[in-house]
């Protein structure tokens, strides 16, 4: 009886997406947004600056563990083997006092790494070295990339002049080998999110073995070794100087401003991937900057730079200062800003040249001609390409598939003690990796009614309630008239996503106009909602209807582009839309069972990554609901719902098992061989027969 009504109403959902047509209603919910975002920004920033809890005492072992927190951000815990680099020199130049090698390493087998070595044509003795990398500077011709290093070899031209050995590199993107930084800004690749993977992690890793290589080569002093960049490499340069401790000296340039600046004034739409962590830790930047210390840091910037705001940019030398002061090395932090925009201006290269020069060679420059940094560039980018054909076993343009593991197919448990260890350790690595930035405590919450009508023998009720303080969500309850659906039999609660809302909207609702105001509502069918009468007056149950946060009458935007970059900020302050609407469905069934309805049958529907969301509410949820009804629920995290690295805890079957062990749950689904791990636990644990029920999506 209960499995009919389930189909009829998912069969009515999926037979007018189409029909519902365009959503014409202005965007709503993106003012609530923006409070959101400025109010949870705000708790981390109550949290305190880096130096929090930080003594010159303590230092050594605080830096240590948050060295290993952002190693495993970046997708580098535990450490990537140190393999063979395989270093092959391609060619030499030689002109105008600087001498050239063309060289590729691998940082691990597959993932080459193209760059130019820069050497003063005649030198005695050991160099000191300079690992410059580099930012976003496209240099293709006819479909041939030579590289971003050859748009920044003026600066390796100045080291080497200068007395320095310069090794400069190509970044994923932009090398001669061009993989890919741009997953979650503009090609869909939310699945990094989940694996834990970022391209920040790459460049952070190519530049640890970049400074593997400078240190094998002779003519370089291992003790002294610094890191500079701008831009993109200017964030390069903190994640290498804040994990590697070999670098003596750092100027990252333009490459790092506040957590405030990205997700509250938008600068994050300005970056692609590989300027950020995956913020498991939740950590402002000056965390990331202040592990430098006590070694040499210069900060360098602009005054008038869009994408790395000046405010931001103090807001982080503060915090970094902080911890410099505590520790007793303050005089090893400086703060360099220019007057201009966000360009590779002669002041910035000048300080940056200076700042080096003091604190890698103990002198300072004393002729003012001599430090300045005029953009020579004697050879062409044409003469700096190192491949004259690329390599038949790069892994560059797939790196983001092997980079972070994902944890291994689970496997059947052997007994009903192994399973409970096996779901205990699962539990605890979502909750502390992938819903860590959940609000701290499921406080109680209440559904405030904003409408009541009933015609022809139903009753439509609209409710609203806030999960979170700053967010709203809405909840339609449909159900026969004159009962009130705390005294139903069953309520069936639908977690709706947009399509599925749009579909709730054409075959219902325009019955009852008031309840929506201003969506325009697509005429209903009369037989569809004549089957609606019919079931309610048969059975005492209903169907509620939930939009969790950013859908429905809440809806952020109807902007693909901006949906992205809402997205992303989830991600930057530790959380994603899909985990925090987890929190919203937990929320739900909390706020309906103590607004009346108790321990009356709570059933929990969703289809596609939604009812993954469904999935995990359920296990987390504080009273189990009575059965959980999933379509077309994927196979893994890569297709949704997304949470932050919940890919290296395990993936959708390990979750769906534990979720039937709360209730039963049946799944529509036209891949049964999929889920053999669900049904075999089923069967291996003696759970009831009924309590993991696959059938075809048009079945009963």
């Amino acid at each position: 009886m209960h499995g009919w009504a389930m189909v009829w109403a998912w069969g009515v959902m999926a037979s007018v997406v189409a029909a519902a047509g365009a959503d014409p209603r202005a965007v709503l919910g993106s003012a609530e947004l923006e409070v959101y975002f400025t109010k949870r920004v705000a708790d981390l920033e109550a949290l305190g600056t880096a130096a929090i809890g930080v003594t010159p005492e303590n230092w050594g072992e605080e830096s240590k563990r948050r060295r290993e927190q952002l190693a495993e951000m970046l997708g580098l815990r535990p450490e990537p083997a140190r393999t063979e680099l395989h270093p092959v020199v391609t060619g030499v130049l030689e002109r105008d006092g600087v001498r050239v090698e063309k060289l590729h390493f691998q940082s691990r087998p597959g993932l080459y790494v193209t760059a130019n070595l820069y050497l003063p044509a005649k030198s005695e003795g050991q160099l000191p070295a300079v690992l410059y990398v580099c930012g976003h500077s496209k240099a293709v011709e006819n479909g041939v990339s030579f590289g971003n290093k050859t748009g920044y070899s003026h600066h390796g031209v100045w080291f080497a002049r200068n007395g320095y050995a310069c090794l400069m590199i190509d970044t994923l993107q932009l090398g001669e080998i061009q993989g890919i930084h741009h997953g979650t800004h503009g090609e869909g690749r939310w699945w990094w999110n989940a694996r834990g993977y970022t391209p920040a992690g790459v460049e952070a890793w190519n530049s640890i073995r970049a400074l593997d290589y400078l240190v094998s080569r002779p003519e370089v002093d291992p003790e002294k070794l610094a890191v500079t960049g701008r831009s993109g490499g200017g964030a390069y340069s903190w994640w290498l100087a804040a994990l590697d401790e070999r670098v003596k000296v750092a100027v990252p340039v333009a490459g790092i401003t506040a957590l405030r600046s990205h997700v509250v004034e938008g600068c994050i739409e300005g970056h692609c991937d590989c300027m950020f962590a995956v913020n498991t830790y939740r950590w402002d930047f000056d965390r990331v900057a202040s592990l430098v210390a006590p070694r040499a840091l210069l900060l360098s910037n602009t005054d008038k730079d869009p994408i790395f705001p000046v405010d931001g940019v103090y807001s982080v030398f503060r915090g970094t200062r902080d911890v410099y002061e505590r520790i007793g090395a303050g005089a090893a932090l400086g703060l360099n800003i220019e007057e201009g925009p966000h360009k590779d201006i002669e002041p910035l290269r000048t300080a940056a040249f200076h700042w080096i020069n003091r604190h890698l060679r103990g002198t300072e420059i004393a002729d003012a001609l001599a430090m300045q940094a005029k953009a020579d560039r004697p050879f062409s980018p044409q003469e700096l390409r190192v491949f004259d054909s690329l390599p038949a076993d790069q892994l560059n343009t797939t790196i983001d598939e092997t980079f972070v593991a994902a944890a291994s197919g689970p496997k059947i448990p052997e007994s009903a003690d192994s399973w409970k260890v096996s779901v205990a350790a699962w539990r605890e690595l979502v909750q502390a990796k992938s819903f860590r930035g959940w609000p701290a405590a499921s406080t109680p919450v209440s559904l405030e009614r904003t409408f009541k009508e009933e015609k022809d023998g139903l009753r439509l009720e609209a409710f609203t309630f806030k999960p979170e303080p700053e967010v709203t969500c809405s909840l339609h309850v449909v159900h026969r008239a004159g009962v009130e659906w705390r005294d139903l039999d069953l309520l069936v609660l639908n977690v709706l996503d947009e399509g599925e809302w749009r579909s709730f909207l054409a075959h219902l609702p325009s019955k009852f106009p008031a309840a929506f105001p201003g969506v325009t509502l697509p005429p209903v069918n009369p037989e569809q909602l004549a089957a609606e009468a019919k079931m309610h007056a048969t059975f005492k149950w209903g169907m509620a209807y939930l939009c969790p946060r950013g859908l429905g009458m809440n809806r952020w935007t109807s902007d693909p582009k901006k949906a992205a970059h809402i997205e992303r900020r989830f991600a930057l302050i530790g959380q994603t839309a899909d985990a925090m609407r987890v929190w919203d469905i937990r929320q739900a069934i909390r706020a309906m069972r103590e607004g009346g309805l108790g321990e009356k049958p709570l059933w929990l529907q969703a289809s596609g990554p939604m009812a993954g969301n469904a999935v995990y509410a359920s296990i987390w949820s504080e009273k189990p609901v009575t059965r959980l009804d999933l379509h077309g629920l994927p196979k893994s995290h890569r297709d949704g719902p997304i949470y932050l690295n919940v890919l290296k805890a395990g993936d959708l079957p390990f979750a769906l098992a534990v979720a039937a062990e709360r209730a039963p749950v049946r799944l529509y689904t036209a891949e049964p061989a999929e889920w053999t791990f669900v049904t075999g636990t089923a069967q291996a644990l003696g759970w009831p027969a009924k309590q993991v029920d696959l059938r075809a999506p048009s079945g009963d």
